[in-house]
């Protein structure tokens, strides 16, 4: 039984039908048009697809997907049926093939993960839809205000300067009129103990 479930017997059915299909309708288009050679193509096609067609109802369907050796236990009535990663690994621990909670919360985390995504995407989107043709004379005026920003902080300064040398002039003219008043008091003593 090991041949007929082979891949290269599967092929070469397969081929079979095809061609026994092909020479069936070639046969019928010859039949049709009355050619001499019409009958014979149709009678030895169908001989071969009366062959093909026995032989498939004598091997029965194949079995294209082997569920049993994942879960041992499937072809038969009635069973016990568990993945085979239920068993025990190679640590000895048991380990379940699919945890109801862990695949929630995996699933919980790609969510978030796709909301935040797609909130990137909008914010982007949304930049794609700004329109920069004026920003090069925003630009220009900005530098423009930075200039005379600076020009202001220059003339500031200078008057902080200007402000700090009146202060030091005030102070000489206040220290000048202390020694003017000290001239001056000595100057009325002199005069009152002449007097």
């Amino acid at each position: 039984m090991s041949l007929f479930k082979s891949p290269s017997f599967k092929y070469v059915k397969n081929l079979l039908i095809g061609l026994g299909a092909s020479v069936v309708m070639i046969g019928a288009l010859g039949k049709l048009n009355s050619t001499p050679w019409g009958g014979t193509m149709i009678t030895l096609g169908l001989i071969v697809e009366a062959f093909l067609f026995a032989l498939l109802g004598i091997l029965g369907p194949g079995k294209d997907y082997y569920w049993e050796k994942l879960y041992p236990g499937l072809d038969q009535y009635r069973s016990n049926i568990a993945s085979i990663t239920d068993g025990p690994t190679a640590s000895g621990t048991s380990q379940k093939a699919l945890n109801a909670e862990v695949v929630e919360n995996k699933l919980g985390g790609m969510l978030t993960e796709l909301q935040s995504m797609s909130k990137s995407l909008g914010s982007l989107k949304a930049l794609q839809e700004v329109d920069f043709t004026q920003t090069g004379d925003q630009l220009k005026a900005m530098n423009n205000f930075y200039s005379r920003m600076n020009d202001a902080m220059a003339s500031l300064n200078a008057s902080v300067e200007d402000t700090k040398q009146y202060q030091a002039q005030m102070a000489s003219l206040s220290k000048n009129l202390t020694s003017l008043n000290g001239v001056y008091g000595n100057i009325l003593s002199a005069y009152n103990v002449k007097g």
